[in-house]
This record gives structure tokens, sequence and C-alpha cells, in this order.
């Protein structure tokens, strides 16, 4: 966990039950990985931490696995963004059907501003840290995601679409 969360937050982050999830939290506090503590927001309400023990445990499991790594970094730059365009669309068709829950990746981030600049290397930006990036830069996963009202996810997805020459249509009923 990057930071302290909700039962409920983990579980619909993990796209698992509320009951499953609190089983695995139950394990990882008797295991000394995670602790429940209270919310100062809300003294009913617990948040889940990770314990010193529980964050070391955590940094030595791999993002992904070497060779995966291996592969995409051998990829020609444009390759690897075609890829990671093609895996956000497909996730994103998953995620309105309702098969998995929203990642938090740019398209969805109210941060997240595509094809902002003139450069054709360096076109989206990031409001959380103001700087440019490429479409190989583009997050999946980020730890500084802040979920963007509807129509801003609308709105991104669309000039995402545009530049690839992609109608949301065809993303969205592949």
């Amino acid at each position: 966990m990057r930071r302290p969360q909700r039962l409920a937050e983990l579980a619909a982050h993990l796209g698992v039950s509320a009951a499953s999830a609190s089983d695995t939290v139950a394990a990882l506090v008797a295991k000394g990985l995670a602790l429940r503590e209270a919310d100062p927001a809300d003294g009913r309400a617990r948040l889940l931490r990770a314990t010193p023990r529980g964050q070391e445990v955590a940094a030595r499991i791999p993002a992904a696995p070497a060779a995966l790594t291996a592969a995409i970094a051998a990829l020609p730059g444009s390759e690897r963004a075609q890829m990671l365009a093609g895996l956000q669309r497909l996730i994103r068709s998953l995620q309105e059907a309702g098969a998995i829950p929203v990642q938090r990746m740019c398209a969805t981030c109210r941060f997240f501003r595509p094809h902002a600049h003139d450069d054709a290397a360096r076109p989206h930006h990031c409001d959380f840290v103001d700087a440019a990036f490429g479409q190989a830069g583009l997050r999946l996963e980020c730890g500084d995601h802040g979920m963007a009202p509807a129509d801003r996810t609308v709105a991104n997805w669309q000039r995402l679409d545009a530049a690839l020459g992609v109608s949301s249509y065809e993303v969205v009923h592949l």
C-alpha cells in the first residue's frame, strides 16, 4: 500500500469483495506485515497501513518478471508506445464492461492533459509534476493518480483516440 486505505477502497482497487480483502488483511496483520489504525477523519473507520516489515517485503516483489521487462525494453520506442496505447484501450474496454475496476492510469487522472504540447515527442502534460512527457511515458498505474470527473475522463480518451485516428466507438466496441 502506498498510503493508508480503508478496506472498501482496497477491495475496490483490487477488484475483490470486501470479505475476501478482509480475510487477506487479517492474514497480513497476523504476520506483522500490516496494521489497522483509526482513521483521523472518522473515528469509527479503520485504515490499513503496511508495517515497516511489510514495506520491506513489498519492496522485494518485482513489478514485472525480468524476462517481460527485458522483452519490452528491447522494442523500439515507437512499438512500445503503440503497445501501451493498445493496452490502455483494452483496459478501458474491460473497465467499461465492468470486468475490472478502474485503473489509476493517466487517461482517468485529473492531472493529465493529453496533447497539450506541440512537441510530437512529448505532447502530454502532467500537472502533478508540471512536466511534459511522451506516449511511452503514459502510466497504467500511478500512485499519484487523482480521479478525474467523468466528463474530463471522456474528453481525455477522445483526445487520445483522435491522435491515434481511432474513434471512441471502435475502442469501446472491439
